[in-house]
């Protein structure tokens, strides 16, 4: 982009081409976003690349188109040109050119792709009204007496219906609610076919019914009339419409969907066959639990004459007699056992009688004590020798440390008078104090002249040196 000056001094922009188309393509992709685009294919290219390359057109304008290889992957179908096509796609611009196209990621063919969107549409829309819950659908009875059956009398399904019933379930009853199947006016038909049979009360089950066919031939089962007045049925409505791979909004309104009509006929009837071989297999049992039970209670009446034997006064003498003797039997055990047991604690008491005899418990007590006096003096003159030696020793050693034995080899103890302290530096008194001098015999009392350092006056013999 380029800014230039204008005469008038105002600044003008100027785009580049590449800014222009790549703005434009925004532009475009931004307003329109994903837009679905009906048309008839031409010019398709399908290069080894694997994009599709091709034209939609319809009678007055054209439009290009690319479809990239991973879009391309999930078509259903093959893409030529005179087709008439739905396709999806995002609004772009391919810039080195500038051309307008179509970037398209899903291609249908138009009338089955139309019918198909407005099909999800409607099943969307109903199943949220709640229209396909399954705690709203009725159970269909195991065997309906009546059996109604709405659709076409004179297509295929009605006789595949007809067939099926007669051969597994004769016993019900079949009535035909004609209405079309097909065409515009087929979905009121099928409303008012499905109301008058419904109203009735004569029916235990309505068949809603088709033979195969495309998607457009199976249209009027999908209106929204018939799913709405299936729902108001009091009916069970059991649908069998198509093929098994075939779906309609019918089918999800219904209480029960079968495959085919067939196969619906097959869903409400039971197999006489297999209710016969049934009834055989209850008929048997039946016979097998009669015959337990008559076997049953014919064991009771022989339990019950037994018993009823059993109670006659004669057999209930006798069984008291015996019960007696047992009892006479068991006493004369029992006393002979308790005697016996009665004597042998008689004798362990005896016997403990004697242990414990008072004089001769005197006599063991009288001997054991003299034997303990005897210890015991032993013990005691021991233990006064150790203790008299113990004494001497301790004896000696408080005379070795005594200070009587110091002052008994020639030393005295100096004391100051006035607190008893003992002197132990010419320091520790003054002149004129009075001293308190103890010896081995006897003791001084002294009056200090004079205090002074000095050596110990010498003993005799001794010579004094001094400083």
């Amino acid at each position: 982009m380029n800014l230039r000056s204008a005469p008038d001094s105002r600044p003008e922009i100027v785009y580049t081409v590449s800014r222009l188309n790549r703005e434009a393509r925004i532009t475009l992709s931004s307003h329109f976003g994903t837009v679905w685009v009906e048309g008839e294919v031409s010019n398709l290219a399908t290069p080894a690349s694997g994009h599709l390359y091709f034209t939609l057109k319809d009678a007055e304008a054209q439009v290009r188109c690319a479809m990239f290889r991973g879009s391309g992957r999930l078509l259903g179908f093959k893409p030529a040109n005179g087709d008439h096509v739905l396709a999806r796609a995002q609004v772009g611009l391919y810039e080195p050119r500038g051309d307008y196209q179509l970037i398209v990621d899903l291609l249908e063919e138009a009338g089955d792709g139309a019918l198909q969107r407005a099909f999800e549409a409607l099943k969307k829309r109903l199943d949220a009204e709640g229209l396909f819950d399954p705690a709203r659908k009725k159970p269909v009875p195991r065997f309906p007496a009546c059996i109604g059956v709405v659709t076409s009398p004179t297509g295929a399904a009605i006789r595949d219906i007809l067939t099926v019933l007669a051969r597994r379930y004769p016993a019900a009853s079949v009535i035909v609610f004609p209405a079309k199947v097909q065409g515009s006016e087929a979905p009121a038909e099928l409303v008012r076919a499905l109301q008058r049979a419904d109203a009735a009360g004569w029916c235990d089950v309505l068949l809603l019914a088709r033979g195969g066919g495309s998607l457009e031939d199976l249209w009027a089962f999908n209106d929204e009339s018939l799913a709405r007045a299936i729902a108001a049925c009091r009916t069970p409505v059991v649908t069998g419409i198509g093929h098994e791979v075939d779906f309609t909004i019918a089918d999800f309104a219904a209480d029960l969907r079968a495959p085919t009509p067939s196969a619906a006929a097959e869903s409400v009837t039971p197999d006489r066959i297999d209710l016969g071989n049934r009834l055989q297999r209850l008929e048997s049992q039946l016979g097998r639990s009669f015959l337990g039970r008559l076997e049953r209670v014919q064991q009771r009446l022989d339990f019950v004459e037994r018993r009823l034997q059993q109670c006659h006064p004669k057999q209930r003498l006798g069984r008291q007699a015996q019960r007696l003797a047992e009892l006479q039997h068991r006493l004369a055990r029992h006393a002979a056992v308790r005697l016996n047991l009665q004597r042998q604690r008689l004798q362990a008491l005896e016997l403990r009688l004697v242990r414990h005899d008072p004089i001769q418990r005197v006599k063991r007590l009288t001997e054991k004590l003299g034997t303990l006096d005897s210890r015991l003096r032993r013990s005691a003159s021991l233990l006064l020798e150790r203790r008299s030696e113990r004494l001497a020793a301790l004896g000696q050693r408080l005379d070795t440390v005594s200070p009587l034995a110091t002052l008994a080899r020639g030393y005295s103890i100096a004391l100051r008078a006035a607190d008893n302290a003992v002197v132990h530096s010419w320091e520790d008194i003054q002149p004129g104090e009075i001293l308190y001098t103890r010896l081995a015999e006897g003791s001084l009392l002294s009056r200090v002249e004079k205090a002074e350092s000095g050596g110990p006056p010498a003993f005799p013999g001794q010579s004094r040196r001094g400083r």
